[in-house]
């Protein structure tokens, strides 16, 4: 006779609920560390409503989460992505392109801007976007984009 494990319970992509928020901000500061508070992106996430946040949890404990943020690029409407994180423990499973697939999935046809690694994210079809511009220093070359039209001029809270 073997003994057998039983599979871990699938982990599910759920949307945000305001008593998830201690819970996100202890995963996103482990993840990033207090340096994020001195980047352009979250500048702009502190002027910007939340459009949308999505997380998935291992049994009670959030492992993964992700928001979405109302801006305007010029003067379009759009949303900007981040941040994305994912427990330490918890990497390399296909978490963190769940939690982008819920994002594109909530945005539509609305563009999505955001800051990161084209490598990684251009798979979920994004591409740089050299005429967004941000409100303080960013490494162009890392804001990307993904929608139908061009994204020209100032990003800005909504």
């Amino acid at each position: 006779m073997f003994d057998t494990l039983a599979p871990p319970a699938p982990t599910r992509i759920e949307i945000e609920a305001s008593a998830d928020a201690a819970a996100v901000e202890a995963l996103v500061l482990a993840a990033f560390g207090p340096g994020r508070f001195a980047k352009t992106a979250e500048r702009l996430r502190e002027r910007a409503t939340v459009a949308a946040g999505f997380l998935a949890r291992e049994d009670a404990r959030v492992i993964g989460s992700v928001r979405l943020w109302s801006i305007r690029v010029g003067h379009a409407p759009a949303l900007f992505l981040g941040p994305i994180a994912v427990a330490t423990d918890s990497r390399r499973a296909g978490l963190g392109a769940d939690l982008m697939q819920a994002c594109l999935d909530h945005a539509g046809e609305t563009g999505v801007l955001l800051v990161g690694d084209l490598p990684y994210f251009g798979r979920f079809g994004f591409r740089s976007a050299p005429d967004a511009r941000l409100p303080g220093p960013v490494d162009q070359r890392r804001v990307l984009w993904r929608g139908a039209r061009e994204p020209e001029g100032p990003v800005a809270a909504a």
